[in-house]
């Protein structure tokens, strides 16, 4: 069945608002992303910083491999932590955008 020049007009007019709408949100999210990506830094450097000080003020060895023992944990923990929220964070950027295709998705299928 041949469609009309009209159909064809407003299917690639409805691709194109679709994109536009999926670039906007692939913007949100990256930037959602960046912001978030910066702020572990910040306090991954901070927390670094602030270990490396209670070292350099360590009363003996025991003391200090204490130190060193708990920043461990806290930055494993702290890394596993952001890094199930970047991945839930990536999840939601490619659902959000997919939504604008998916009445086209649907009406090709």
């Amino acid at each position: 069945m041949m469609k009309s020049f009209e159909d064809v007009s407003n299917a690639g007019s409805e691709f194109m608002d679709s994109s536009l709408k999926n670039l906007a949100s692939l913007s949100k999210g990256y930037q959602v992303i960046a912001a978030e990506a910066a702020d572990y830094s910040r306090k991954a450097f901070e927390a670094g910083t602030a270990t490396a000080e209670k070292l350099i003020s360590a009363k003996s060895i025991e003391n200090a491999v204490e130190i060193q023992a708990d920043y461990a944990k806290q930055a494993y923990e702290g890394f596993v932590a952001q890094a199930t929220k970047m991945s839930e964070l990536y999840a939601e950027m490619a659902k959000e955008a997919y939504k604008p295709f998916e009445s086209a998705v649907a009406k090709a299928g």
